[in-house]
C-alpha cells in the first residue's frame, strides 16, 4: 500500500505542476514515470495491466463514436498506406545519415534494421490524439474523424506486423469470430435496451469491451484492444452510446494515467540513449508535412489537412511494441527500448505545444498553400447554404431536437438542423428533419457558410461547452445580428456565454424544471 501511495503522490504532484504552468497533465504523468525510474523506484507489478485496460477502454470509447464509413474514404486508407511507406523511406535515410555521423547504436546497422526502426517511428499515438481531441471537444470534428480513421487503419497494419513478427497465423477460430460479430452486435443492442441506467450501464460497457472485445480477439491471436474497438463500433449509433461513453470517461482517464507512467519504465536512460531519442524528434516535421501533403492531395481544405497533420505529428506507443519484439529476437540492442521511450515521451511534449498553437501554424500554412477552388474540394467540405431557413439549430441531440420541434411546430418558422454525427444525420433525415451534416465547432464551417443574413434565430445546443463557445465567437465575428440562444449545464458556463454576447442562455436543469412545471399545469388543466 505504501508503494501505491508513493506512486499516486508523485503522479499527482507532477500532473499538478504541469496544470499550473498551463500544460496538459499527461506531460506530468510522463515526467513522473521517468523520475520514478531514475530514482530506482520499482515499477508496480500491475502497472502494465492498468495501462492496457486504459487503452482498451479508450479504443472501446472511440468505437462507440466511430462511423464505419469514415474508414472507407480514400483520404483515410490511401493516406495511411502512403504515409507508412514514405515515412519508412524518409526515416531509413535519416538513420543512415546518423550512422555516418557516428551515433554508436547505429554503427554497423544494416538497412533492414534501420527500416525496422523507421517503421516503428512511422505510427502516431492513438492515446495521445484522442486525449487532445477530447480536451478540445473536437473528437467529432471532420479533421478529428479523419485522424482517428488513419489511426484505426494503422492499428490494422499493427495487427499484420504482430502476426508476421510472431511467425504464426491467427487461430482458425478467428474467421468464425469475425463472421459472428454482426449477429453479436444485433443481440448486444437488444440486450442493451433492458439494461437499467447507472452502474449497470457502465458494467455492461466493461463486459462488452473486455469479453467479446479484448478476450475473444486475444484468444484467437488478434490484438485484444483492436477487438474492443470493433465491439464499440458495433454498438455505435445506438441512442445510449453517448451516455455509455460518458459513464466510462472518468474510469478510462484514470486508468490511462498508468499508461503514461509506464512509458518512463522502459529502462535506465543514459546520455547516449537520451540524446539519440531527442535527435529522432527531427523526424516529426517530415511526418507532419507528409500527412498534410497527402491529405491535401485528396482535395481537403487547408484547415483540415493542417489540423489533422499537426495532430498526428507524434510517435506512437506502438513503436515501443515493435522495438520490444525486435530486441527480444536479437535484431536490436536493448538500449533501443530506452531510446524509443525517450522519443515517444518527448514527441508528446512537442506535439502538445504545437497543437496548442495550431491556429498560428494554420495561418502560416494558408499563406504558402494554394486554396482549392470551391467546386474542386472534398464533398464534405463544399460551401454550405442555410437556404430559406429563418431558424438554425446547431447540435441535434435531445435538446436540439426539442428546440427544432418547438420553433417549427409552435412558432411556424422554417428550421434547419446542423449536426456533425453522420449516423444521426441519416436517422433524422429519415424522420423528416431538414438537416445538414457539418461541424459548427469547426472554424472552416463558418468559412464555408454562404450567408446567415436571412436567419433570425440560432440555437446552440452542442453537448460540449467548448464547442458552444467557439460557435458563439464565430457568430459574433461574422457580424450576425439575430438572436443567439445557448443551453448551458453549469452556472459558470451561463456567465461565460453571457459575456460572449449570447442573447438567451438557459441553464439545462432550470429549463428542465420550467418544462416540467408547464406540462404539469397543462395536465391539470386537461383534467379539469
Amino acid at each position: 500500500m505504501t508503494d501505491i501511495a508513493f506512486f499516486l503522490a508523485a503522479t499527482f504532484a507532477a500532473g499538478l505542476l504541469m496544470s499550473v504552468v498551463k500544460l496538459p497533465a499527461l506531460l506530468g504523468f510522463l515526467l513522473a514515470g521517468f523520475l520514478l525510474e531514475a530514482a530506482g523506484v520499482r515499477e508496480l507489478p500491475y502497472l502494465d495491466f492498468i495501462a492496457e485496460l486504459g487503452v482498451t477502454l479508450l479504443l472501446f470509447g472511440i468505437g462507440l463514436k466511430l462511423d464505419l464509413r469514415s474508414l472507407l474514404g480514400r483520404e483515410v486508407w490511401v493516406t495511411t498506406g502512403a504515409h507508412v511507406a514514405l515515412s519508412v523511406a524518409v526515416g531509413t535515410g535519416f538513420l543512415w545519415i546518423l550512422a555516418l555521423l557516428g551515433f554508436p547504436l547505429l554503427t554497423g546497422a544494416d538497412v533492414g534494421t534501420m527500416a525496422l526502426i523507421a517503421f516503428a517511428l512511422s505510427f502516431s499515438s492513438t492515446v495521445f490524439v484522442v486525449k487532445v481531441l477530447e480536451d478540445k471537444a473536437e473528437i467529432q470534428s471532420f479533421y478529428g474523424r479523419i485522424a482517428i480513421g488513419i489511426l484505426v487503419m494503422q492499428d490494422l497494419v499493427a495487427v499484420i506486423f504482430m502476426t508476421a513478427s510472431k511467425g504464426e497465423l491467427p487461430s482458425l477460430w478467428a474467421l468464425p469470430l469475425l463472421l459472428g460479430l454482426w449477429p453479436l452486435g444485433w443481440v448486444a443492442r437488444r440486450l442493451w435496451r433492458v439494461v437499467p441506467p447507472g452502474e449497470m450501464q457502465a458494467l455492461f460497457g466493461l463486459a462488452m469491451a473486455l469479453g467479446p472485445g479484448y478476450a475473444a480477439f486475444d484468444a484467437v491471436g488478434l490484438k485484444g484492444d483492436l477487438g474492443a474497438l470493433v465491439v464499440g463500433m458495433l454498438l455505435a449509433g445506438d441512442a445510449a452510446a453517448s451516455e455509455l461513453s460518458h459513464r466510462l470517461f472518468g474510469l478510462k482517464d484514470l486508468l490511462l494515467v498508468g499508461f503514461f507512467i509506464s512509458i518512463g519504465f522502459g529502462g535506465t536512460a543514459n546520455v547516449q540513449t537520451v540524446v539519440l531519442g531527442l535527435v529522432l524528434l527531427l523526424l516529426l516535421p517530415a511526418q507532419v508535412l507528409l500527412y498534410v501533403w497527402l491529405l491535401d492531395r485528396h482535395r481537403l481544405r487547408r484547415r483540415t489537412s493542417v489540423k489533422a497533420g499537426l495532430l498526428l505529428g507524434n510517435f506512437s506507443e506502438f513503436g515501443l511494441i515493435v522495438t520490444a519484439v525486435a530486441t527480444s529476437s536479437g535484431l536490436l540492442d536493448e538500449d533501443w527500448l530506452v531510446v524509443m521511450s525517450v522519443a515517444v515521451a518527448a514527441s508528446f511534449v512537442v506535439a502538445t505545444v504545437i497543437n496548442a498553437r495550431s491556429d498560428g501554424w494554420l495561418r502560416l500554412a494558408r499563406r504558402v498553400m494554394p486554396m482549392h477552388p470551391p467546386y474542386d474540394v472534398h464533398p464534405h467540405e463544399r460551401p454550405i447554404s442555410f437556404g430559406p431557413a429563418r431558424a438554425v439549430v446547431m447540435g441535434m441531440g435531445r435538446v436540439g431536437r426539442a428546440a427544432y420541434a418547438e420553433l417549427g411546430q409552435v412558432y411556424g418558422l422554417e428550421v434547419l438542423g446542423v449536426e456533425n454525427l453522420p449516423t444521426r444525420v441519416t436517422d433524422l433525415r429519415e424522420d423528416g428533419f431538414a438537416i445538414v451534416e457539418a461541424d459548427a465547432a469547426d472554424g472552416d464551417f463558418w468559412a464555408r457558410l454562404e450567408s446567415t443574413g436571412q436567419v433570425d434565430i440560432v440555437v446552440l445546443a452542442m453537448p460540449f461547452h467548448g464547442a458552444g463557445k467557439l460557435a458563439l465567437r464565430e457568430l459574433t465575428a461574422s457580424d450576425y445580428t439575430g438572436i443567439v440562444a445557448v443551453v448551458a449545464q453549469y452556472d459558470t458556463e451561463v456567465l461565460e456565454y453571457q459575456e460572449l454576447g449570447a442573447d438567451v442562455v438557459v441553464q439545462l436543469y432550470e429549463g428542465a424544471g420550467t418544462t416540467l412545471a408547464e406540462r404539469a399545469a397543462e395536465a391539470l388543466a386537461e383534467r379539469d
